[in-house]
């Protein structure tokens, strides 16, 4: 069992509410234009690094005829998704040594992992097992946009606590996340370099503001309660018993931003995201 990247690195509920935010239907254009997949084919597609599944049922929604395969090396992603997620085939593996015959797949995609695998061998294991012609995918996270709402800055019972609390960047470094992270220009240009053709680029801006008139009152508190879900179980991975002052204020300052929202004062808060795709097919 490996529950290394849920239990240090980024929390379950975390990583899949913030994922099915920003692959939302409401963004999803943003993502067929640069995919370019053929909606009326029966498609196999492999995800490399699924993580709690947002991605996955995304993908089943947009792609009904295609068969989709999951994979991620977490073993509590891969619970929660198989508990959580239907018609989609979830597994435990590893993105550098896939289990799949040679020539298997009509498309290949991942969401921000490719920063986290030595690139060769990232490349080169999903092109041995997509079909020649086949689609490889990679999206990666850019420098986006953040703005915090003045009642969701920090408050003086986090300070303390995270002054308390030793702070270390050795579980990152050990693990190797974001060691393989590659530039704007360098990135299709890798994927060049491994052996893929027609190789482009597009990029989705995904702009989660809960005050702006655009999204549903559903999908705006949707927005807030990902963002305490965050900030939470940032505090619980320190697996400290001094958090509860802490948790206590996070949440009482996200009953608050509800609040706000609910009485229509608004603060215009806003997250947005910037996800680059590079897209290649195997020659």
């Amino acid at each position: 069992m490996n529950n290394i990247w849920s239990d240090y690195v980024q929390g379950l509920m975390t990583l899949y509410l913030s994922r099915k935010l920003r692959f939302d239907d409401f963004f999803f254009k943003q993502y067929d234009r640069v995919f370019n997949l053929d909606h009326n084919k029966n498609l196999k597609i492999l995800e490399i690094g699924c993580g709690p599944g947002a991605l996955a049922e995304a993908l089943h929604r947009w792609y009904p005829k295609a068969r989709i395969t999951e994979i991620d090396r977490d073993s509590n992603f891969i619970s929660f998704a198989r508990k959580n997620i239907e018609d989609v085939i979830f597994m435990e593996g590893d993105a550098t040594h896939l289990p799949f015959e040679n020539d298997s797949f009509d498309v290949t995609i991942s969401n921000t992992v490719q920063e986290h695998i030595e690139p060769t061998a990232f490349w080169s294991e999903q092109r041995r097992v997509l079909k020649p012609g086949g689609v490889c995918l990679c999206l990666s996270a850019r420098k986006g946009i953040h703005c915090t709402a003045p009642c969701l800055e920090t408050t003086v019972e986090e300070k303390n606590f995270w002054e308390s609390v030793p702070q270390s960047n050795d579980v990152l470094e050990k693990h190797g996340v974001g060691k393989y992270w590659l530039s704007e220009a360098e990135l299709p240009a890798s994927m060049e370099q491994n052996g893929f053709v027609e190789v482009t680029t597009g990029y989705a801006l995904i702009d989660l503001t809960p005050d702006a008139p655009k999204y549903s009152s559903q999908m705006a508190e949707t927005m807030i309660e990902a963002m305490r879900k965050n900030d939470l179980e940032a505090l619980q991975s320190m697996h400290s018993s001094n958090a509860q002052k802490a948790i206590a204020a996070v949440n009482a300052k996200y009953d608050d931003r509800i609040h706000l929202y609910r009485e229509g004062i608004k603060q215009w808060d806003t997250t947005v995201s910037v996800t680059m795709i590079v897209r290649g097919s195997k020659g």
